[in-house]
């Protein structure tokens, strides 16, 4: 090997940052040598294609091997032969196999040449006869007294020891420029990441900064309480299910906070407000131009999540296609990312939530129903706010305290009527709908009265899909003039006697049913329609 061309090769890759191009700089520069048919460098990886490479039954560990990362050459014989090929049967080799796994598992060179006209050591020897090489050359590429890979050549001249020893230091050179763009590209990795866990997590504070804590004493919220202590410890998925509002997404939080995890990250994935297109990349990540849209690579959920927990919201919104996917991820660990071939492994426990009978979606067909027992290995169900109604008085004293601090208001105190009147609420929307009520109450309070505006409960709910038939015969399609009437008067009543019979004000009954004041006076005149034991 001519010295100069390999101090060259050796200068240009020096400060090379990337990986893919210290690799193909190596070989290319290599294949240059006009008595060079092939140059090639594998690396120690962990092993990948266990259950499909030819060379599995020499395979002792089964553990790490040596991966073809890169190749180059040109042939005397074919010029269409692609020595650029990173597939082929020697692609993968086992430790202490053959001529280059000897090599990695020992460390020591070897420096080969045809005996007469044979070459012993070949692994296909008619190629050898046919392209005329007469030696091989093989260096350990060795990193802080490690071998992590194997520079090899296939000459078709023999290879004096004087050019070996130029061999071996370009070698020290090579290992070195491999494992500074190693680390220059982890920096790079995890720069990136620490970029999406900032943005993620900026995220997560503005969104989250009202989250509160379980506030309660009922049976039902001290049954979740215990199956948390229950299965927090363990690796558990857990499917948390309960109404919107109920605080499904605490509970997530609970778990993770409670585990061995908790020093990782949490991530939190709404699956509902992902556009079905993008539910790959948000999941898995995807490389610079994997597809139209694609400027630069994306980490993934799954990823920024690897060590902790991550937590799917809404998990009945994955689109049934992606659903193989999740599950493959869940089952092996496993996933790559969109254009990218690199299989990847990730560590992360699920904690999954829904409001929709998963169970049910999988009999019928509309969720997979073994990703539904992988996800519900352990479920928690939140009971809602109407079936632990002994928390809504402390609930409510909560969130009334909060609000006052941060609005700077004073004074403001539930009485019992007001604790009356929140307890027998049916409360749609749950906590949620209870904090919000009360934050409302705090804003519009006068003096120190408090006014909650809660619709009314027994009013029969519009369906989606009513229509009104027409045409002779049909009960009850169309309501004549005077059954409209009694149920304007019946609800107008029923406004007033859910406010007290307060007409204005922002918690009168006015209000409650969107028109003035005055026109509500107009209408309770008309209608006859007056509070029970005043005159007239």
């Amino acid at each position: 090997m001519n010295p100069t061309l390999l101090q060259s090769i050796s200068l240009d890759i020096a400060a090379t940052r990337s990986v893919k191009v210290v690799l193909s700089g190596l070989v290319d520069g290599l294949a240059a040598d006009p008595h060079v048919v092939l140059a090639r460098i594998w690396l120690i990886q962990p092993g990948d294609q266990c259950s499909n490479c030819n060379q599995r039954n020499d395979c002792v560990m089964n553990v790490d091997c040596l991966h073809l990362v890169a190749s180059a050459g040109s042939s005397q014989v074919d010029a269409k032969r692609n020595y650029g090929s990173l597939e082929g049967a020697f692609r993968r080799f086992p430790m202490g196999i053959r001529k280059i796994g000897k090599i990695a598992a020992t460390g020591q060179a070897m420096n080969l040449s045809l005996q007469g006209d044979e070459a012993p050591w070949a692994a296909v020897p008619e190629w050898v006869k046919e392209e005329g090489i007469r030696s091989f050359a093989g260096q350990p590429l060795m990193f802080q007294g490690s071998v992590v890979g194997v520079l090899a050549i296939f000459s078709r001249q023999a290879i004096p020891e004087q050019d070996f020893h130029w061999l071996r230091t370009f070698a020290d050179h090579a290992a070195v420029a491999i494992a500074n763009a190693r680390a220059f590209e982890e920096v790079a990795k995890l720069k990136e990441q620490l970029e999406q866990e900032r943005d993620y997590l900026r995220e997560e504070v503005r969104v989250d900064m009202n989250r509160s804590g379980f506030v309660g004493q009922s049976p039902a919220l001290a049954q979740v309480l215990r199956q948390i202590d229950l299965v927090s410890p363990t690796e558990a998925s857990v499917l948390v299910h309960g109404e919107t509002g109920t605080g499904k997404e605490h509970v997530a939080t609970m778990l993770h906070e409670s585990s061995v995890r908790a020093t990782g990250p949490m991530v939190r994935v709404n699956c509902a407000s992902i556009p079905r297109e993008l539910f790959e990349s948000e999941f898995f990540g995807h490389k610079k131009g994997a597809f139209t849209g694609a400027t630069q690579d994306r980490v993934g959920k799954f990823e920024i999540a690897d060590g902790g927990t991550l937590f799917l919201d809404e998990v009945g919104e994955i689109p049934l296609e992606l659903q193989g996917k999740l599950l493959r991820v869940l089952q092996e660990g496993t996933y790559s990312r969109i254009g990218e071939d690199r299989t990847r492994s990730v560590n992360v426990r699920i904690v999954a939530a829904t409001n929709k009978d998963l169970k049910r979606e999988a009999a019928e067909g509309q969720f997979r129903e073994d990703l539904y027992y992988r996800l519900a290995v352990f479920p928690i169900e939140i009971p809602a706010l109407r079936d632990r109604r002994e928390d809504i008085p402390l609930l409510a004293s909560f969130f009334l305290q909060r609000t006052t601090i941060r609005s700077n208001k004073t004074g403001l105190v539930l009485r019992n009527r007001d604790v009356k009147a929140l307890t027998e609420y049916d409360w749609p929307g749950n906590v949620r709908e209870l904090q919000n009520v009360i934050e409302r109450a705090a804003i519009l309070a006068t003096a120190d009265r408090l006014h909650f505006d809660l619709a009314p409960v027994n009013l029969p709910r519009p369906t989606k899909d009513r229509t009104f038939p027409t045409g002779p015969g049909s009960p009850g399609a169309i309501q004549t003039d005077a059954q409209i009437r009694e149920l304007e008067t019946s609800n107008l009543r029923l406004a007033l006697e859910q406010t007290g019979w307060r007409v204005s004000g922002p918690a009168g009954a006015a209000a409650l049913l969107g028109i003035k004041p005055t026109t509500l006076t107009s209408r309770m005149k008309a209608m006859g329609v007056s509070r029970p034991g005043s005159p007239g």
